[in-house]
């Protein structure tokens, strides 16, 4: 049987994982379950990876207009925006 983590645990977990600098797929949408399921908000961290197919969005083209940052994944395509304040 499993030992259940406590929230804490679970915010310590995806601290360490988002401060390595290599990010694969199968691995964030451990990270993103993880994180829904002891409702932790991933804020910045979301940043960081594709909404699409969860890679590594540090390869990807970067725009930036007046009111966005643009950022298409390298791997397929997908342009990730946010509102820049």
């Amino acid at each position: 049987m499993k030992k259940k983590m406590s929230k804490k645990e679970a915010e310590e977990k995806i601290k360490i994982f988002f401060n390595s600098d290599k990010l694969d797929a199968k691995s964030v949408k451990k990270i993103k379950r993880l994180a829904m399921k002891y409702k932790i908000r991933l804020e910045d961290y979301r940043r960081r990876f594709c909404k699409e197919c969860y890679s590594d969005l540090k390869y990807g083209k970067v725009r930036v207009s007046k009111m966005y940052k643009n950022v298409e994944c390298g791997k397929c395509g997908k342009l990730n925006r946010w509102k820049i304040s």
